[in-house]
């Protein structure tokens, strides 16, 4: 990944690894704490430590294991609040799922995702402008009886809005109803949406009077390519969160992929401060009087007296934390996978930065879309990426034979004039892209588990994005109102505290 170094701060070298000393401003993080947030250095670099690196840890320190988004909001919390930490990381790098990579000059996210602009969490803790966020169309165009059809946001495209009131996507009827329910997805607190009676979000549709035509053309393929789920089981809870986040902002993408996300959080973090390759093997806790123990693969271990956060999937946490989660478990069920193609191309994208959508529901593909029509960043001048998303993991097919039978469907959906020259670049398979969120569901589960341990990832919380910064920070803050409490009691100095924890926000 293309790398300049940091204009601000102290910048030294470990053992080939950069890392800088970040300087305190009131422009990146959390507004909630904004007079001890850290100024994000004008640079790609990644700031880590290999394991290899660091001989030993600080006993009185907190561990972070994962350092996936959720990780990642928990140790900006933690360090807000002058409580030291190390976020260990078993890949490469930070950011879990939320990770890009350049092969030949193109970036691919790591599995397609959107970010949409009107996440609560995300804008108290990023740097949108840093991000350069290109938005897509607000609207889509559905492939049906061998045609694309358009369909827009009234309120944003209101000519197309007229215009695709008569394509076969849907009824007016439906097309109208599309509007009344974004205007009651605005209605209310996120907390009380959030917490409503729910049932599946396919139920949800047909008792809103929605049709079977724009349900199968529309809404299957677009809130599918969210949920990786064509069944539409996932909670209307969540369905109706997505619609007030669409309602209210755009869908965008970060110039320099989903990846400067995790990277805009990791540069934010103390030198040193992740450490890489470190894969958890075991947790251990003895009597309460003594630090809990995290054990690597490679046999070291590591003491954390302050605590341990668990800040991985699901499946990984509930692995590593085992009986600890009995009393607050997270929803059970096999998750949701997915598998995202990507192609170059010289040919120009048909229709500019918008969303493609299978409206016929046969074949592999789901959705599709042009990266570089929407961020140019995304490609080589003079050329383009084309993404093409499928719902499962379908470990049955090799990636040769994936990738053609995605071609050759993209050949009937575009023309082979458009696609013949389509180069495969790389597939993702992501087996476990999102937890079960069927219901019921709790969408705020409790992040605290006693023993000094602490769960934390979209698990715990709604599977969004927003979801998993919310979730790190909740963890962060009961940590830190143990931490006081413990101090207090004990006649200790408390660790600065840049704000008040909110102790409503906890549960």
């Amino acid at each position: 990944m293309t790398s300049v170094t940091a204009s601000q701060g102290a910048c030294q070298h470990i053992r080939g690894v950069v890392t800088a000393r970040l300087t305190p401003c009131p422009a990146l993080l959390s507004k909630r704490v904004r007079s001890h947030c850290l100024q994000r250095p004008q640079s790609r670099r990644v700031h880590v430590i290999t394991l290899a690196s660091q001989k030993s840890g600080n006993l009185d320190q907190v561990l972070v294991i994962g350092a996936g988004v959720a990780g990642l909001s928990c140790g900006l919390r933690l360090h807000q609040a002058g409580i030291p930490f190390t976020i260990l990381e078993s890949s490469d790098g930070p950011g879990g799922r939320v990770r890009s990579d350049r092969v030949e000059g193109f970036i691919l996210d790591r599995g397609f995702q959107i970010f949409l602009t009107s996440y609560p969490e995300a804008k108290e803790v990023l740097n949108y402008a840093d991000l350069k966020l290109k938005p897509f169309y607000a609207g889509a165009m559905v492939h049906y009886r061998n045609q694309f059809h358009k369909v827009a946001d009234p309120l944003r495209h209101p000519v197309d809005g007229v215009l695709s009131l008569l394509n076969p996507t849907g009824t007016v009827g439906d097309k109208v109803n599309v509007g009344v329910f974004r205007l009651k997805s605005t209605l209310g607190s996120l907390d009380d949406l959030l917490q409503r009676d729910e049932t599946t979000t396919m139920e949800r549709l047909k008792r809103e009077g929605f049709s079977d035509a724009i349900i199968d053309r529309f809404f299957k393929p677009f809130l599918g390519g969210i949920f990786f789920d064509n069944d539409l089981k996932v909670t209307s809870r969540l369905f109706e969160f997505v619609m007030r986040m669409l309602a209210s902002g755009e869908n965008s993408l970060p110039a320099n992929g989903i990846g400067a996300i995790s990277e805009q959080m990791a540069a934010a973090l103390p030198a040193g401060s992740i450490r890489t390759g470190a894969k958890v093997k075991e947790l251990s806790s003895s009597d309460m009087g003594s630090p809990l123990e995290v054990i690597l693969e490679d046999g070291t271990k590591m003491a954390a007296k302050r605590g341990v956060v668990v800040a991985t999937d699901q499946p990984a946490a509930a692995q590593l934390l085992g009986k600890h989660l009995d009393a607050s478990p997270s929803r059970q069920g096999n998750g949701r996978g997915t598998c995202n193609i990507y192609f170059r191309t010289s040919q120009q994208p048909p229709h500019g930065n918008v969303l493609y959508l299978n409206g016929h529901g046969s074949g592999l593909v789901n959705n599709a879309c042009f990266p570089s029509a929407v961020a140019p960043s995304y490609a080589p001048c003079g050329q383009h990426l084309v993404s093409v998303s499928v719902i499962g993991s379908h470990d049955d097919l090799t990636d040769e034979s994936l990738s053609s039978a995605v071609h050759e469907e993209m050949s009937q959906w575009f023309g082979d004039k458009q696609t013949a020259d389509w180069k495969l670049l790389k597939v993702y398979r992501v087996s476990f892209a999102q937890p079960n969120q069927e219901p019921p569901t709790d969408l705020m589960r409790p992040v605290q588990l006693g023993g000094r341990m602490y769960v934390c990832g979209d698990h715990r919380d709604h599977a969004t994005l927003d979801g998993a910064l919310k979730s790190g920070r909740r963890a962060a803050e009961a940590l830190i109102a143990d931490t006081v409490q413990e101090s207090t009691s004990d006649g200790k100095a408390a660790p600065r505290q840049p704000a008040a924890v909110d102790q409503t926000e906890l549960a």
